[in-house]
């Protein structure tokens, strides 16, 4: 008797041939062919006339239904069982297919037949042949029936169909993501390629390397995502979205089925993840793919098992953009004045080591510095990056400024590109599929970076790198009102670097008539009191800010003097107001903004800020009484009688013998200015240009171009090297000095440039009743140090002894940071007391005739107060004791 079964058909190979899974284990397969009949078959290298056609009838009958089947025979040599089937609507095979024409009954069937049970069923396909042959049908039509399969995708033009629903067939599948389609381009013309599902990524299957022979195990869920999609689509009629192509050259399309989009159901039942690369394929369509895929690691399904969802709520905030640090990175200050790092989600700046994208990355910050800085932002929190061994730990948003999305905004306008996450990065911007559309509409523009066009980097010259570069921009800039600039950096609370973009140049800027306290440069280091505060406030009101600036003068290290305004208002009476800075009465009154200034210091004091909260209005009226009381009297000491001439002055340079050359402020400068000018213009002027006629002479007076900038200044030859032809210069307006060749030096015999029009600036002087080491090492130390606490410093110098014999003017100097104004400052205050203090200096025991007497006997006394608490405290050439007791 004829053994029967039940099975499942899972598709079908041609028109007589059907592979089969079991019922109770849908992994167990098993061909069965239809007895007594034969069809056309389809191969690789090309289908049978009518194959397709015979093979889709019956696909249309039985795939992925129950059919009953009965083997009548089975072949020994390959195991292939032979026999009929049954669906449960009755319908028979083959004999449905032979009354259709799509088979044929084979010659030889039945001939050692004795059954006659198989005989009658044989006379009953022959005579349904033989109808379906009179009336022409299937395989009996005689012509046509051939079908033009290419099994190459570039044989398909995909600008032609793309976006166009395709009839298809899934002819295999290979993974949850890859299949094997049949596009019916038209009755004639098939395609048969390997397709990637759009949008999403599924574990990979089973599979045996073929360059080792070695099978690769599957990841998790790898086989569960290609049962599932075999059990839905294998052989199925679907439309097909053709969408783009990969990189290796595969076809990516959407595959829909009747019921809807098999990548939603892989999704949706945590089979499979969404492939950001192919969110700019599918644009809108992408969406319910994210919903999707959020449902299923809502509920941890399958490859969302270990899923841990981001907690909503509570992590959007209203903040203000104090810094850019970069195009994808700011810092923020939340209400209670903390300020924080923020990573901008999903974008990323210019590259620094991506030679296409370096060149974009400072106009890709001002861009956003433009936008932001100083700003009320919503800071929208996406996720958290922990620390790792390059990058601190800080946390990734989505900022918007009055509804606008900042991220997007710098990704459509081509100063960012978008990051490409992990699969299983969550921490991305809620608009990720948005932003890599805007990458690509940016890309297809050429807009930013993506212009093709690398831009010419802005550089600034620093004009503040020198004094000479100083003097030769001021003329420029304090010609002009309100300069347009940008703060670039905050020094101090009243020293800034500051960009001006159409001159090109940086400088270093000091605010005029306002003192602020010294910040701490390094978190170690403790600075003045209020410093820091004054610091933090300059950066709160100014850093990264647009901003105008009205240059007056500059220093004696080539920072300019004058006022910085934010938002048209003075930040130097901002910071006064604050009790921030005091009033430098010379200054201020110098720069014209001292009733301004005092108006605001008033103001402060009487709040009680900052650096005024222990302020007592009857303490400053008693001093000015007891300071009204002292003047009078005989016995002052005579260096406070002489504060009472200071001079403002600036320390240009420190010789090797310890004699400091400076210039005095208002007295000769403006003349210089106004000289140099002239004195540029002369030597640019090719007709100056005429060298030396006879070897310079040692005294005499030359123009000479300094090798640091390159222009020319007034000097004095101080020696010669005749064989070398090389002279030793002192530049007399600044006291410098330097060896430069013959060549390097013109004459300086115009009347209007000589010293008699304008004698030279830079006179020599030392320090008042001190006496440097003359121990080599002890010695330098000492000169770095009187560089140091005079280098950028407004000094006021009080001229204690001059003696014209010799040149040289004995002086006590006073930093009016410290100090004050002139009038008020005593000995305690000054320089030459901080020299010995620190140890670099000692009170001489052999005094000059005008030190001698009563009139220096105060400060002599002090200083050697001074003196013994150095020695006591082992500091600069104490470290080893006394040295004198020797």
């Amino acid at each position: 008797m004829a053994k029967q079964f039940f099975a499942n058909v899972k598709s079908v190979l041609s028109g007589d041939t059907l592979v089969l899974t079991s019922q109770n284990n849908p992994s167990a397969e098993r061909i069965f062919s239809l007895a007594f009949v034969t069809g056309p078959h389809l191969k690789r290298e090309g289908d049978e006339p009518f194959a397709f056609q015979s093979r889709d009838y019956l696909r249309s009958l039985v795939v992925g239904k129950v059919v009953q089947c009965t083997i009548l025979y089975t072949i020994p040599s390959s195991g292939r069982e032979y026999g009929v089937a049954q669906l449960k609507d009755g319908t028979q095979l083959p004999d449905e297919l032979v009354k259709a024409g799509w088979l044929k009954v084979r010659e030889d069937a039945g001939r050692k037949e004795e059954s006659e049970e198989v005989l009658q069923r044989l006379e009953t396909l022959r005579s349904l042949e033989a109808s379906a042959k009179g009336d022409g049908k299937g395989l009996w039509e005689g012509v046509g029936g051939v079908i033009e399969v290419q099994n190459d995708i570039s044989s398909l033009d995909i600008s032609e169909w793309k976006g166009k629903p395709i009839d298809g067939i899934v002819e295999r599948v290979l993974s949850g993501d890859r299949l094997l389609m049949r596009l019916k381009l038209s009755d004639k013309k098939h395609s048969q390629v390997m397709t990637l599902v759009a949008g999403i990524r599924t574990p990979t299957t089973e599979r045996v390397n073929q360059s080792t022979g070695q099978t690769q195990p599957a990841e998790e869920f790898g086989n569960e995502a290609r049962s599932f999609v075999e059990q839905r689509l294998l052989q199925r009629d679907v439309k097909v979205e053709i969408v783009g192509t990969s990189p290796q050259g595969q076809l990516i399309a959407s595959i829909l089925h009747p019921r809807g989009s098999i990548a939603e159901f892989l999704l949706a039942d945590g089979l499979a993840r969404c492939n950001d690369f192919h969110s700019t394929l599918l644009g809108s369509k992408m969406a319910p793919l994210r919903a999707a895929e959020k449902k299923a690691q809502g509920a941890k399904l399958r490859l969302h098992k270990d899923h841990v969802a981001k907690a909503d709520g509570g992590s959007s905030s209203d903040m203000i953009v104090s810094k850019i640090q970069g195009a994808d990175a700011i810092f923020v200050r939340t209400k209670n004045g903390a300020e924080k790092r923020i990573n901008l989600s999903s974008v990323r700046g210019p590259r620094t080591n991506e030679p296409s994208e370096a060149p974009f990355r400072d106009e890709a910050k001002e861009y956003l510095r433009k936008k932001l800085i100083g700003k009320h932002v919503k800071v929208s929190i996406d996720g958290h990056r922990p620390a790792s061994d390059d990058f601190e730990a800080r946390d990734v948003a989505t900022v918007t400024e009055k509804g606008k999305n900042i991220n997007l905004m710098l990704v459509q306008d081509g100063w960012c590109s978008v990051i490409r996450h992990r699969k299983d990065d969550t921490d991305r911007a809620p608009n990720y599929d948005e932003l890599l559309a805007a990458q690509e509409k940016a890309k297809e523009e050429g807009k930013g970076m993506w212009s093709g066009k690398a831009s010419k980097a802005k550089t600034y010259v620093d004009v503040s790198e020198s004094v000479q570069k100083a003097k030769i921009q001021l003329s420029t800039l304090s010609r002009q009102k309100k300069v347009p600039a940008v703060v670039d950096f905050c020094k101090a609370g009243s020293r800034f670097t500051i960009l001006i973009p159409r001159e090109g140049i940086k400088l270093t800027m000091v605010l005029a008539g306002v003192r602020a306290p010294r910040a701490p440069r390094l978190p170690q280091e403790k600075g003045e009191p209020f410093g820091q505060e004054a610091l933090d406030l300059a950066n709160r009101r100014c850093n990264q800010r647009d901003c105008e600036i009205d240059v007056h003068d500059i220093d004696k290290v080539g920072g300019f003097i004058g006022d910085l305004y934010i938002n048209r208002e003075s930040f130097a009476k901002i910071l006064v107001e604050e009790g921030l800075a005091s009033v430098h009465q010379y200054s201020a009154e110098k720069a014209g903004n001292a009733n301004e200034l005092l108006a605001a210091e008033q103001r402060a004091k009487e709040g009680r800020k900052g650096m005024w909260q222990d302020w007592d209005p009857s303490q400053e009226e008693g001093d000015e009484v007891e300071t009204a009381e002292v003047e009078p009297t005989k016995d002052a000491a005579p260096a406070d009688k002489r504060a009472r001439d200071y001079r403002e002055v600036v320390v240009t340079n420190i010789d090797s013998n310890g004699k400091l050359k400076i210039q005095e402020i208002g007295k000769g400068t403006s003349a210089l200015e106004l000289l140099m000018n002239e004195f540029k213009k002369f030597h640019i002027d090719p007709k100056n240009s005429k060298p030396l006629g006879n070897a310079p002479k040692t005294g005499e007076f030359v123009a000479a171009k300094f090798s640091a900038d390159g222009q020319w200044y007034r000097a004095r030859v101080r020696a010669n090297d005749r064989a070398a032809k090389v002279a030793e210069v002192v530049y007399i307006d600044y006291g410098n000095t330097e060896k430069i060749p013959w060549s390097s030096l013109r004459a300086l015999d115009q009347p209007q440039f000589t010293t008699q029009k304008l004698k030279a600036q830079a006179t020599d002087a030392v320090l008042s009743f001190i006496q440097l080491p003359t121990a080599p090492d002890y010695f330098s130390d000492a000169l770095n140090y009187i560089a140091e606490v005079t280098d950028g410093r407004s000094l006021v110098a009080s001229f204690d002894f001059v003696d014209t014999k010799e040149g040289l003017s004995y002086i006590t100097l006073f930093d009016d940071k410290k100090s004050g104004s002139g009038g008020s400052s005593t000995f305690a205050d000054s320089i030459n007391k901080d020299v010995v203090a620190n140890g670099h200096a000692l009170v001489p025991k052999k005094l000059k005739a005008w030190e001698r007497g009563r009139a220096s006997e105060e400060v002599l006394k002090k200083l050697r107060e001074v003196e013994a608490q150095a020695k006591a405290d082992r500091m600069g050439m104490w470290e080893y004791g006394d040295i004198t007791e020797d």
